[in-house]
């Protein structure tokens, strides 16, 4: 097959991050299918590269055997503001739309888009009726519902275009791809998608990545070299953004302070300079930032870690995600803190036995389950194993990726 995917978030080669689909159009290509991705440019340290400076388009070809990506232009004002995240969503969409239609050529048998941003659609509507191209829509996060909840659209007259178009867009796709349960649920029963026409394909444990890492590492001298070999390390890794909510980590922090937990922040987004100011302000010293790194620096950062962190803001769309960096952590055998409820809760703690729930947001129970790791009422190392058998099992994404072509296929008949 000849897939074309539209992807905003496609990682740069060597960036942190999500990367989801740089790992599964690497299975496809080894299959012998040909992929063409449209991408907005990756960002070093939250600025372009240099590389795209004065492109609108920048084609990259031979990015992996069989694969090319086309870097298409977004405004540099994603993080500034709520105006500036939307100013680059629409760019990217009308910049994805001209390489589609003027600088992807050849014959394609399938069109994937992912979302969010759920405007990425636009642009996958348009380049499949001009392109005559089956749609499969993948659906990573209930867009416009997270986008609404965490306050990123309030605009009465946005919300209204968003929900029209998540309902145009779904008509359109001729495969809908959920990554939960809970979205498949939601989908049927409030948004009436046939369920012959849905698929649940999840996110996926990285674990060729992190056994390599693992092999020849040395987690203590890592530590060392950091200067965090006398501390319980608690990391998170990802996005700082609005729906991560990260203050509440800093909360917790505030109320460790007698103990050696140290909270290591990896990444970057919108708020993490407001973080970063209000640890200062507190004067907190068990409290780290650290800037993106590369997927396999950060699997080292996880390696070296006691536990792993993930949270979200409390709002009832996030109980129907799977955290992406709760797989990451089960792939490295670390027990996770989890400051989710729904789903994800169901799966670290009653499913996979590999981690605790404290409420979000709920400063008080994040720290005390903290204190109950420190004090040995858990097996840190059992936590960790169950967590990696378990997504062994039900999450490895090189099955997913085999599943996600036999998927593709359907929308050809």
């Amino acid at each position: 097959m000849k897939i074309l995917l539209i992807h905003q978030y496609f990682l740069g080669k060597n960036q942190g991050g999500g990367s989801r689909f740089n790992e599964m159009t690497k299975i496809w290509s080894h299959q012998g299918h040909e992929v063409t991705v449209i991408a907005s440019w990756p960002s070093i340290g939250g600025k372009k590269n240099p590389l795209y400076e004065g492109k609108y388009v920048f084609h990259e070809k031979d990015y992996y055997k069989n694969i090319e990506v086309f870097r298409c232009h977004v405004s540099e004002a994603y993080d500034v503001n709520f105006l500036g995240r939307f100013w680059a969503y629409f760019t990217f969409v009308f910049s994805s739309i001209w390489a589609g239609l003027f600088k992807v050529k050849g014959k394609y048998d399938v069109l994937v888009v992912t979302s969010p941003p759920l405007f990425v659609g636009i642009s996958a509507y348009v380049l499949s009726v001009f392109k005559r191209l089956p749609l499969m829509f993948e659906v990573r996060d209930l867009w416009p519902e997270s986008a609404i909840d965490t306050g990123v659209i309030s605009n009465p007259w946005l919300i209204k275009f968003s929900y029209w178009f998540e309902k145009t867009i779904y008509k359109k796709a001729k495969r809908i791809n959920v990554l939960t349960p809970a979205f498949r649920e939601k989908l049927i029963h409030n948004k009436n998608i046939p369920a012959d026409k849905i698929t649940y394909i999840p996110n996926a444990a990285d674990f060729a990545l992190a056994e390599e890492v693992a092999e020849n590492f040395d987690a203590e001298q890592f530590r060392r070299e950091e200067r965090i070999d006398d501390k319980f390390v608690i990391t998170y890794i990802g996005a700082h953004g609005i729906a991560n909510h990260l203050v509440q980590l800093i909360d917790a922090a505030e109320k460790l302070q007698d103990t050696n937990v140290l909270f290591q922040l990896i990444g970057g987004g919108m708020k993490k300079e407001d973080l970063v100011a209000e640890a200062k302000a507190r004067k907190l010293k068990n409290i780290r930032f650290v800037d993106s790194v590369s997927k396999t620096k950060a699997f080292k950062y996880i390696l070296a870690s006691d536990l792993g962190t993930a949270v979200l803001k409390k709002v009832d769309t996030f109980k129907t995600i799977y955290s992406n960096k709760t797989f990451d952590y089960m792939s490295c055998k670390k027990p996770i803190l989890l400051a989710i409820d729904g789903i994800s809760r169901q799966l670290v703690v009653e499913e996979a036995k590999c981690g605790v729930f404290a409420e979000p947001e709920n400063a008080d129970d994040i720290a005390e389950k903290v204190k109950q790791y420190i004090r040995g009422d858990f097996d840190l190392k059992e936590q960790g194993e169950n967590g990696y058998r378990y997504a062994k099992e039900h999450f490895d994404r090189e099955k997913l990726g085999h599943k996600y072509l036999e998927e593709m296929k359907k929308v050809l008949v």
